[in-house]
């Protein structure tokens, strides 16, 4: 299938409707049928005003990014960037073409998205 690596990038303490924004993502992905999707902890990296935030500080707690990212068709990457722009958040993402598929698939791995 042809579609979209999508992943978002957040701060561990950000927070939407009173959920961390990471589960709050992960939730919307999985409510809008997207068959996947994952969130990590960055060890360290630095964003738009270039401070450096790393893991092993403790005066950091706190302040390290989430990568959450799924693998979807171009339909649910849509359906999932217009459910974050109706909410009106500001949130950095990127989105790159991606070819994805399973091997040796078993009856549930439906060769068609979710709808």
């Amino acid at each position: 299938m042809e579609g979209s690596f999508l992943r978002f990038y957040v701060n561990e303490i950000q927070t939407h409707r009173g959920r961390l924004l990471w589960e709050w993502l992960l939730d919307q992905g999985n409510r809008l049928g997207i068959r996947g999707g994952s969130a990590f902890r960055a060890i360290g990296g630095f964003g738009r005003r270039h401070a450096l935030h790393e893991d092993r500080f403790f005066e950091l707690a706190g302040s390290s990014g989430i990568e959450v990212e799924f693998v979807v068709t171009d339909e649910e990457a849509k359906r999932l960037l217009a459910l974050v722009g109706q909410e009106k958040m500001r949130i950095f993402y990127t989105r790159i073409p991606a070819s994805f598929g399973v091997i040796s698939p078993d009856a549930e791995d439906s060769p068609e998205p979710a709808s």
